[in-house]
């Protein structure tokens, strides 16, 4: 999955004037189908980390999306997946689950063309939720050949009663626009529930963490796809600068030396870059420091998960 630049929030106005609709909105599928991209997309900005490496997200987070008479609040999901037993598996099948609990809409995302086991056992938790389900077919620009795409569309309809199919690329924003008014439209009546300037309910300290996890999952996700963490140790502002310190947590003392790499090359990089996203994130200059230490299983055991922020909100 490819990142690219996010494109400019829709305006248009949905609706009769006197119709205010919001609601929530999870969005749910395997992982590495593109659910992240999407969201970002979908706001118009970068608020989520995206790799191309399974699993990547690992709790829920809001993406709050207001337009002039409806607010929709978008729910990121880790990947619902059947592989592996760790605790740290177990913590992301319930995060995801939990968050489509109470909603008012689902976004099944798949990747065009492919439907994996998986994606079945994705899809049966978003049935159970017992709400609108549009199906977003993602990556069609990944498709040389798009005549492969209608039988595949059908082939999708036999297995849920969707409110709407919409094949889109969250990559370069094509059929975007389209999902974006399905979504404003499906929304219940109501009354706003977040501010309009507000774009999620986390703070600045989690995207911190988050921001530099990326880098970490993006440069060494061959190597140590899932056991690495971030905890940001202090975050404060001073003068008009954030100063953040961050530790990274390994399970073993080998996979610190690859983080570190030769003469702390590579760690500098991948911090270097993490502090320049959170500059962009932040608007604001950024002092970051990191340290690498090693915390033996930490992804099996669930009472270090809880120490280091995996917990259901």
């Amino acid at each position: 999955m490819t990142d690219s630049a996010p494109s400019e929030p829709l305006n248009e106005p949905i609706g009769e004037e006197s119709i205010t609709r919001c609601g929530f909105v999870a969005i749910v599928g395997r992982p590495n189908v593109g659910k992240s991209t999407l969201l970002n997309r979908l706001l118009g900005q970068k608020l989520t980390i995206t790799s191309d490496k399974a699993q990547t997200t690992r709790h829920s987070i809001l993406g709050i999306m207001t337009r002039d008479r409806a607010q929709a609040v978008y729910v990121d999901t880790p990947g619902i997946h059947d592989r592996g037993g760790s605790a740290l598996n177990r913590y992301l099948n319930r995060t995801a689950r939990a968050a489509i609990a109470d909603v008012d809409l689902l976004l099944f995302v798949v990747e065009a063309l492919h439907f994996t086991g998986e994606d079945a056992t994705a899809l049966r938790s978003a049935v159970d939720a017992k709400v609108p389900v549009i199906a977003v077919v993602n990556k069609i620009d990944t498709i040389k050949d798009k005549q492969k795409l209608l039988p595949y569309l059908q082939e999708l309809a036999c297995r849920h009663s969707f409110r709407e199919l919409v094949p889109l690329s969250a990559a370069n924003g094509d059929q975007v626009d389209v999902l974006d008014r399905l979504v404003m439209q499906g929304l219940p009546e109501g009354d706003g529930i977040f501010p309009p300037d507000q774009v999620t309910d986390r703070p600045e300290r989690f995207f911190a963490a988050e921001l530099l996890r990326e880098q970490l999952t993006r440069r060494y996700g061959d190597e140590l796809p899932y056991c690495t963490t971030v905890e940001i140790e202090r975050f404060v502002e001073e003068g008009g600068r954030y100063h953040i310190n961050a530790l990274i947590w390994v399970e073993r003392a080998g996979q610190k030396g690859i983080i570190i790499g030769n003469k702390g090359e590579a760690l500098k990089a991948a911090a270097t870059q993490a502090r320049m996203e959170m500059q962009k994130l932040f608007e604001c200059p950024v002092h970051l420091d990191v340290w690498v230490k090693v915390k033996k299983s930490w992804s099996s055991d669930e009472a270090a998960l809880a120490s280091l922020g995996y917990n259901e909100r």
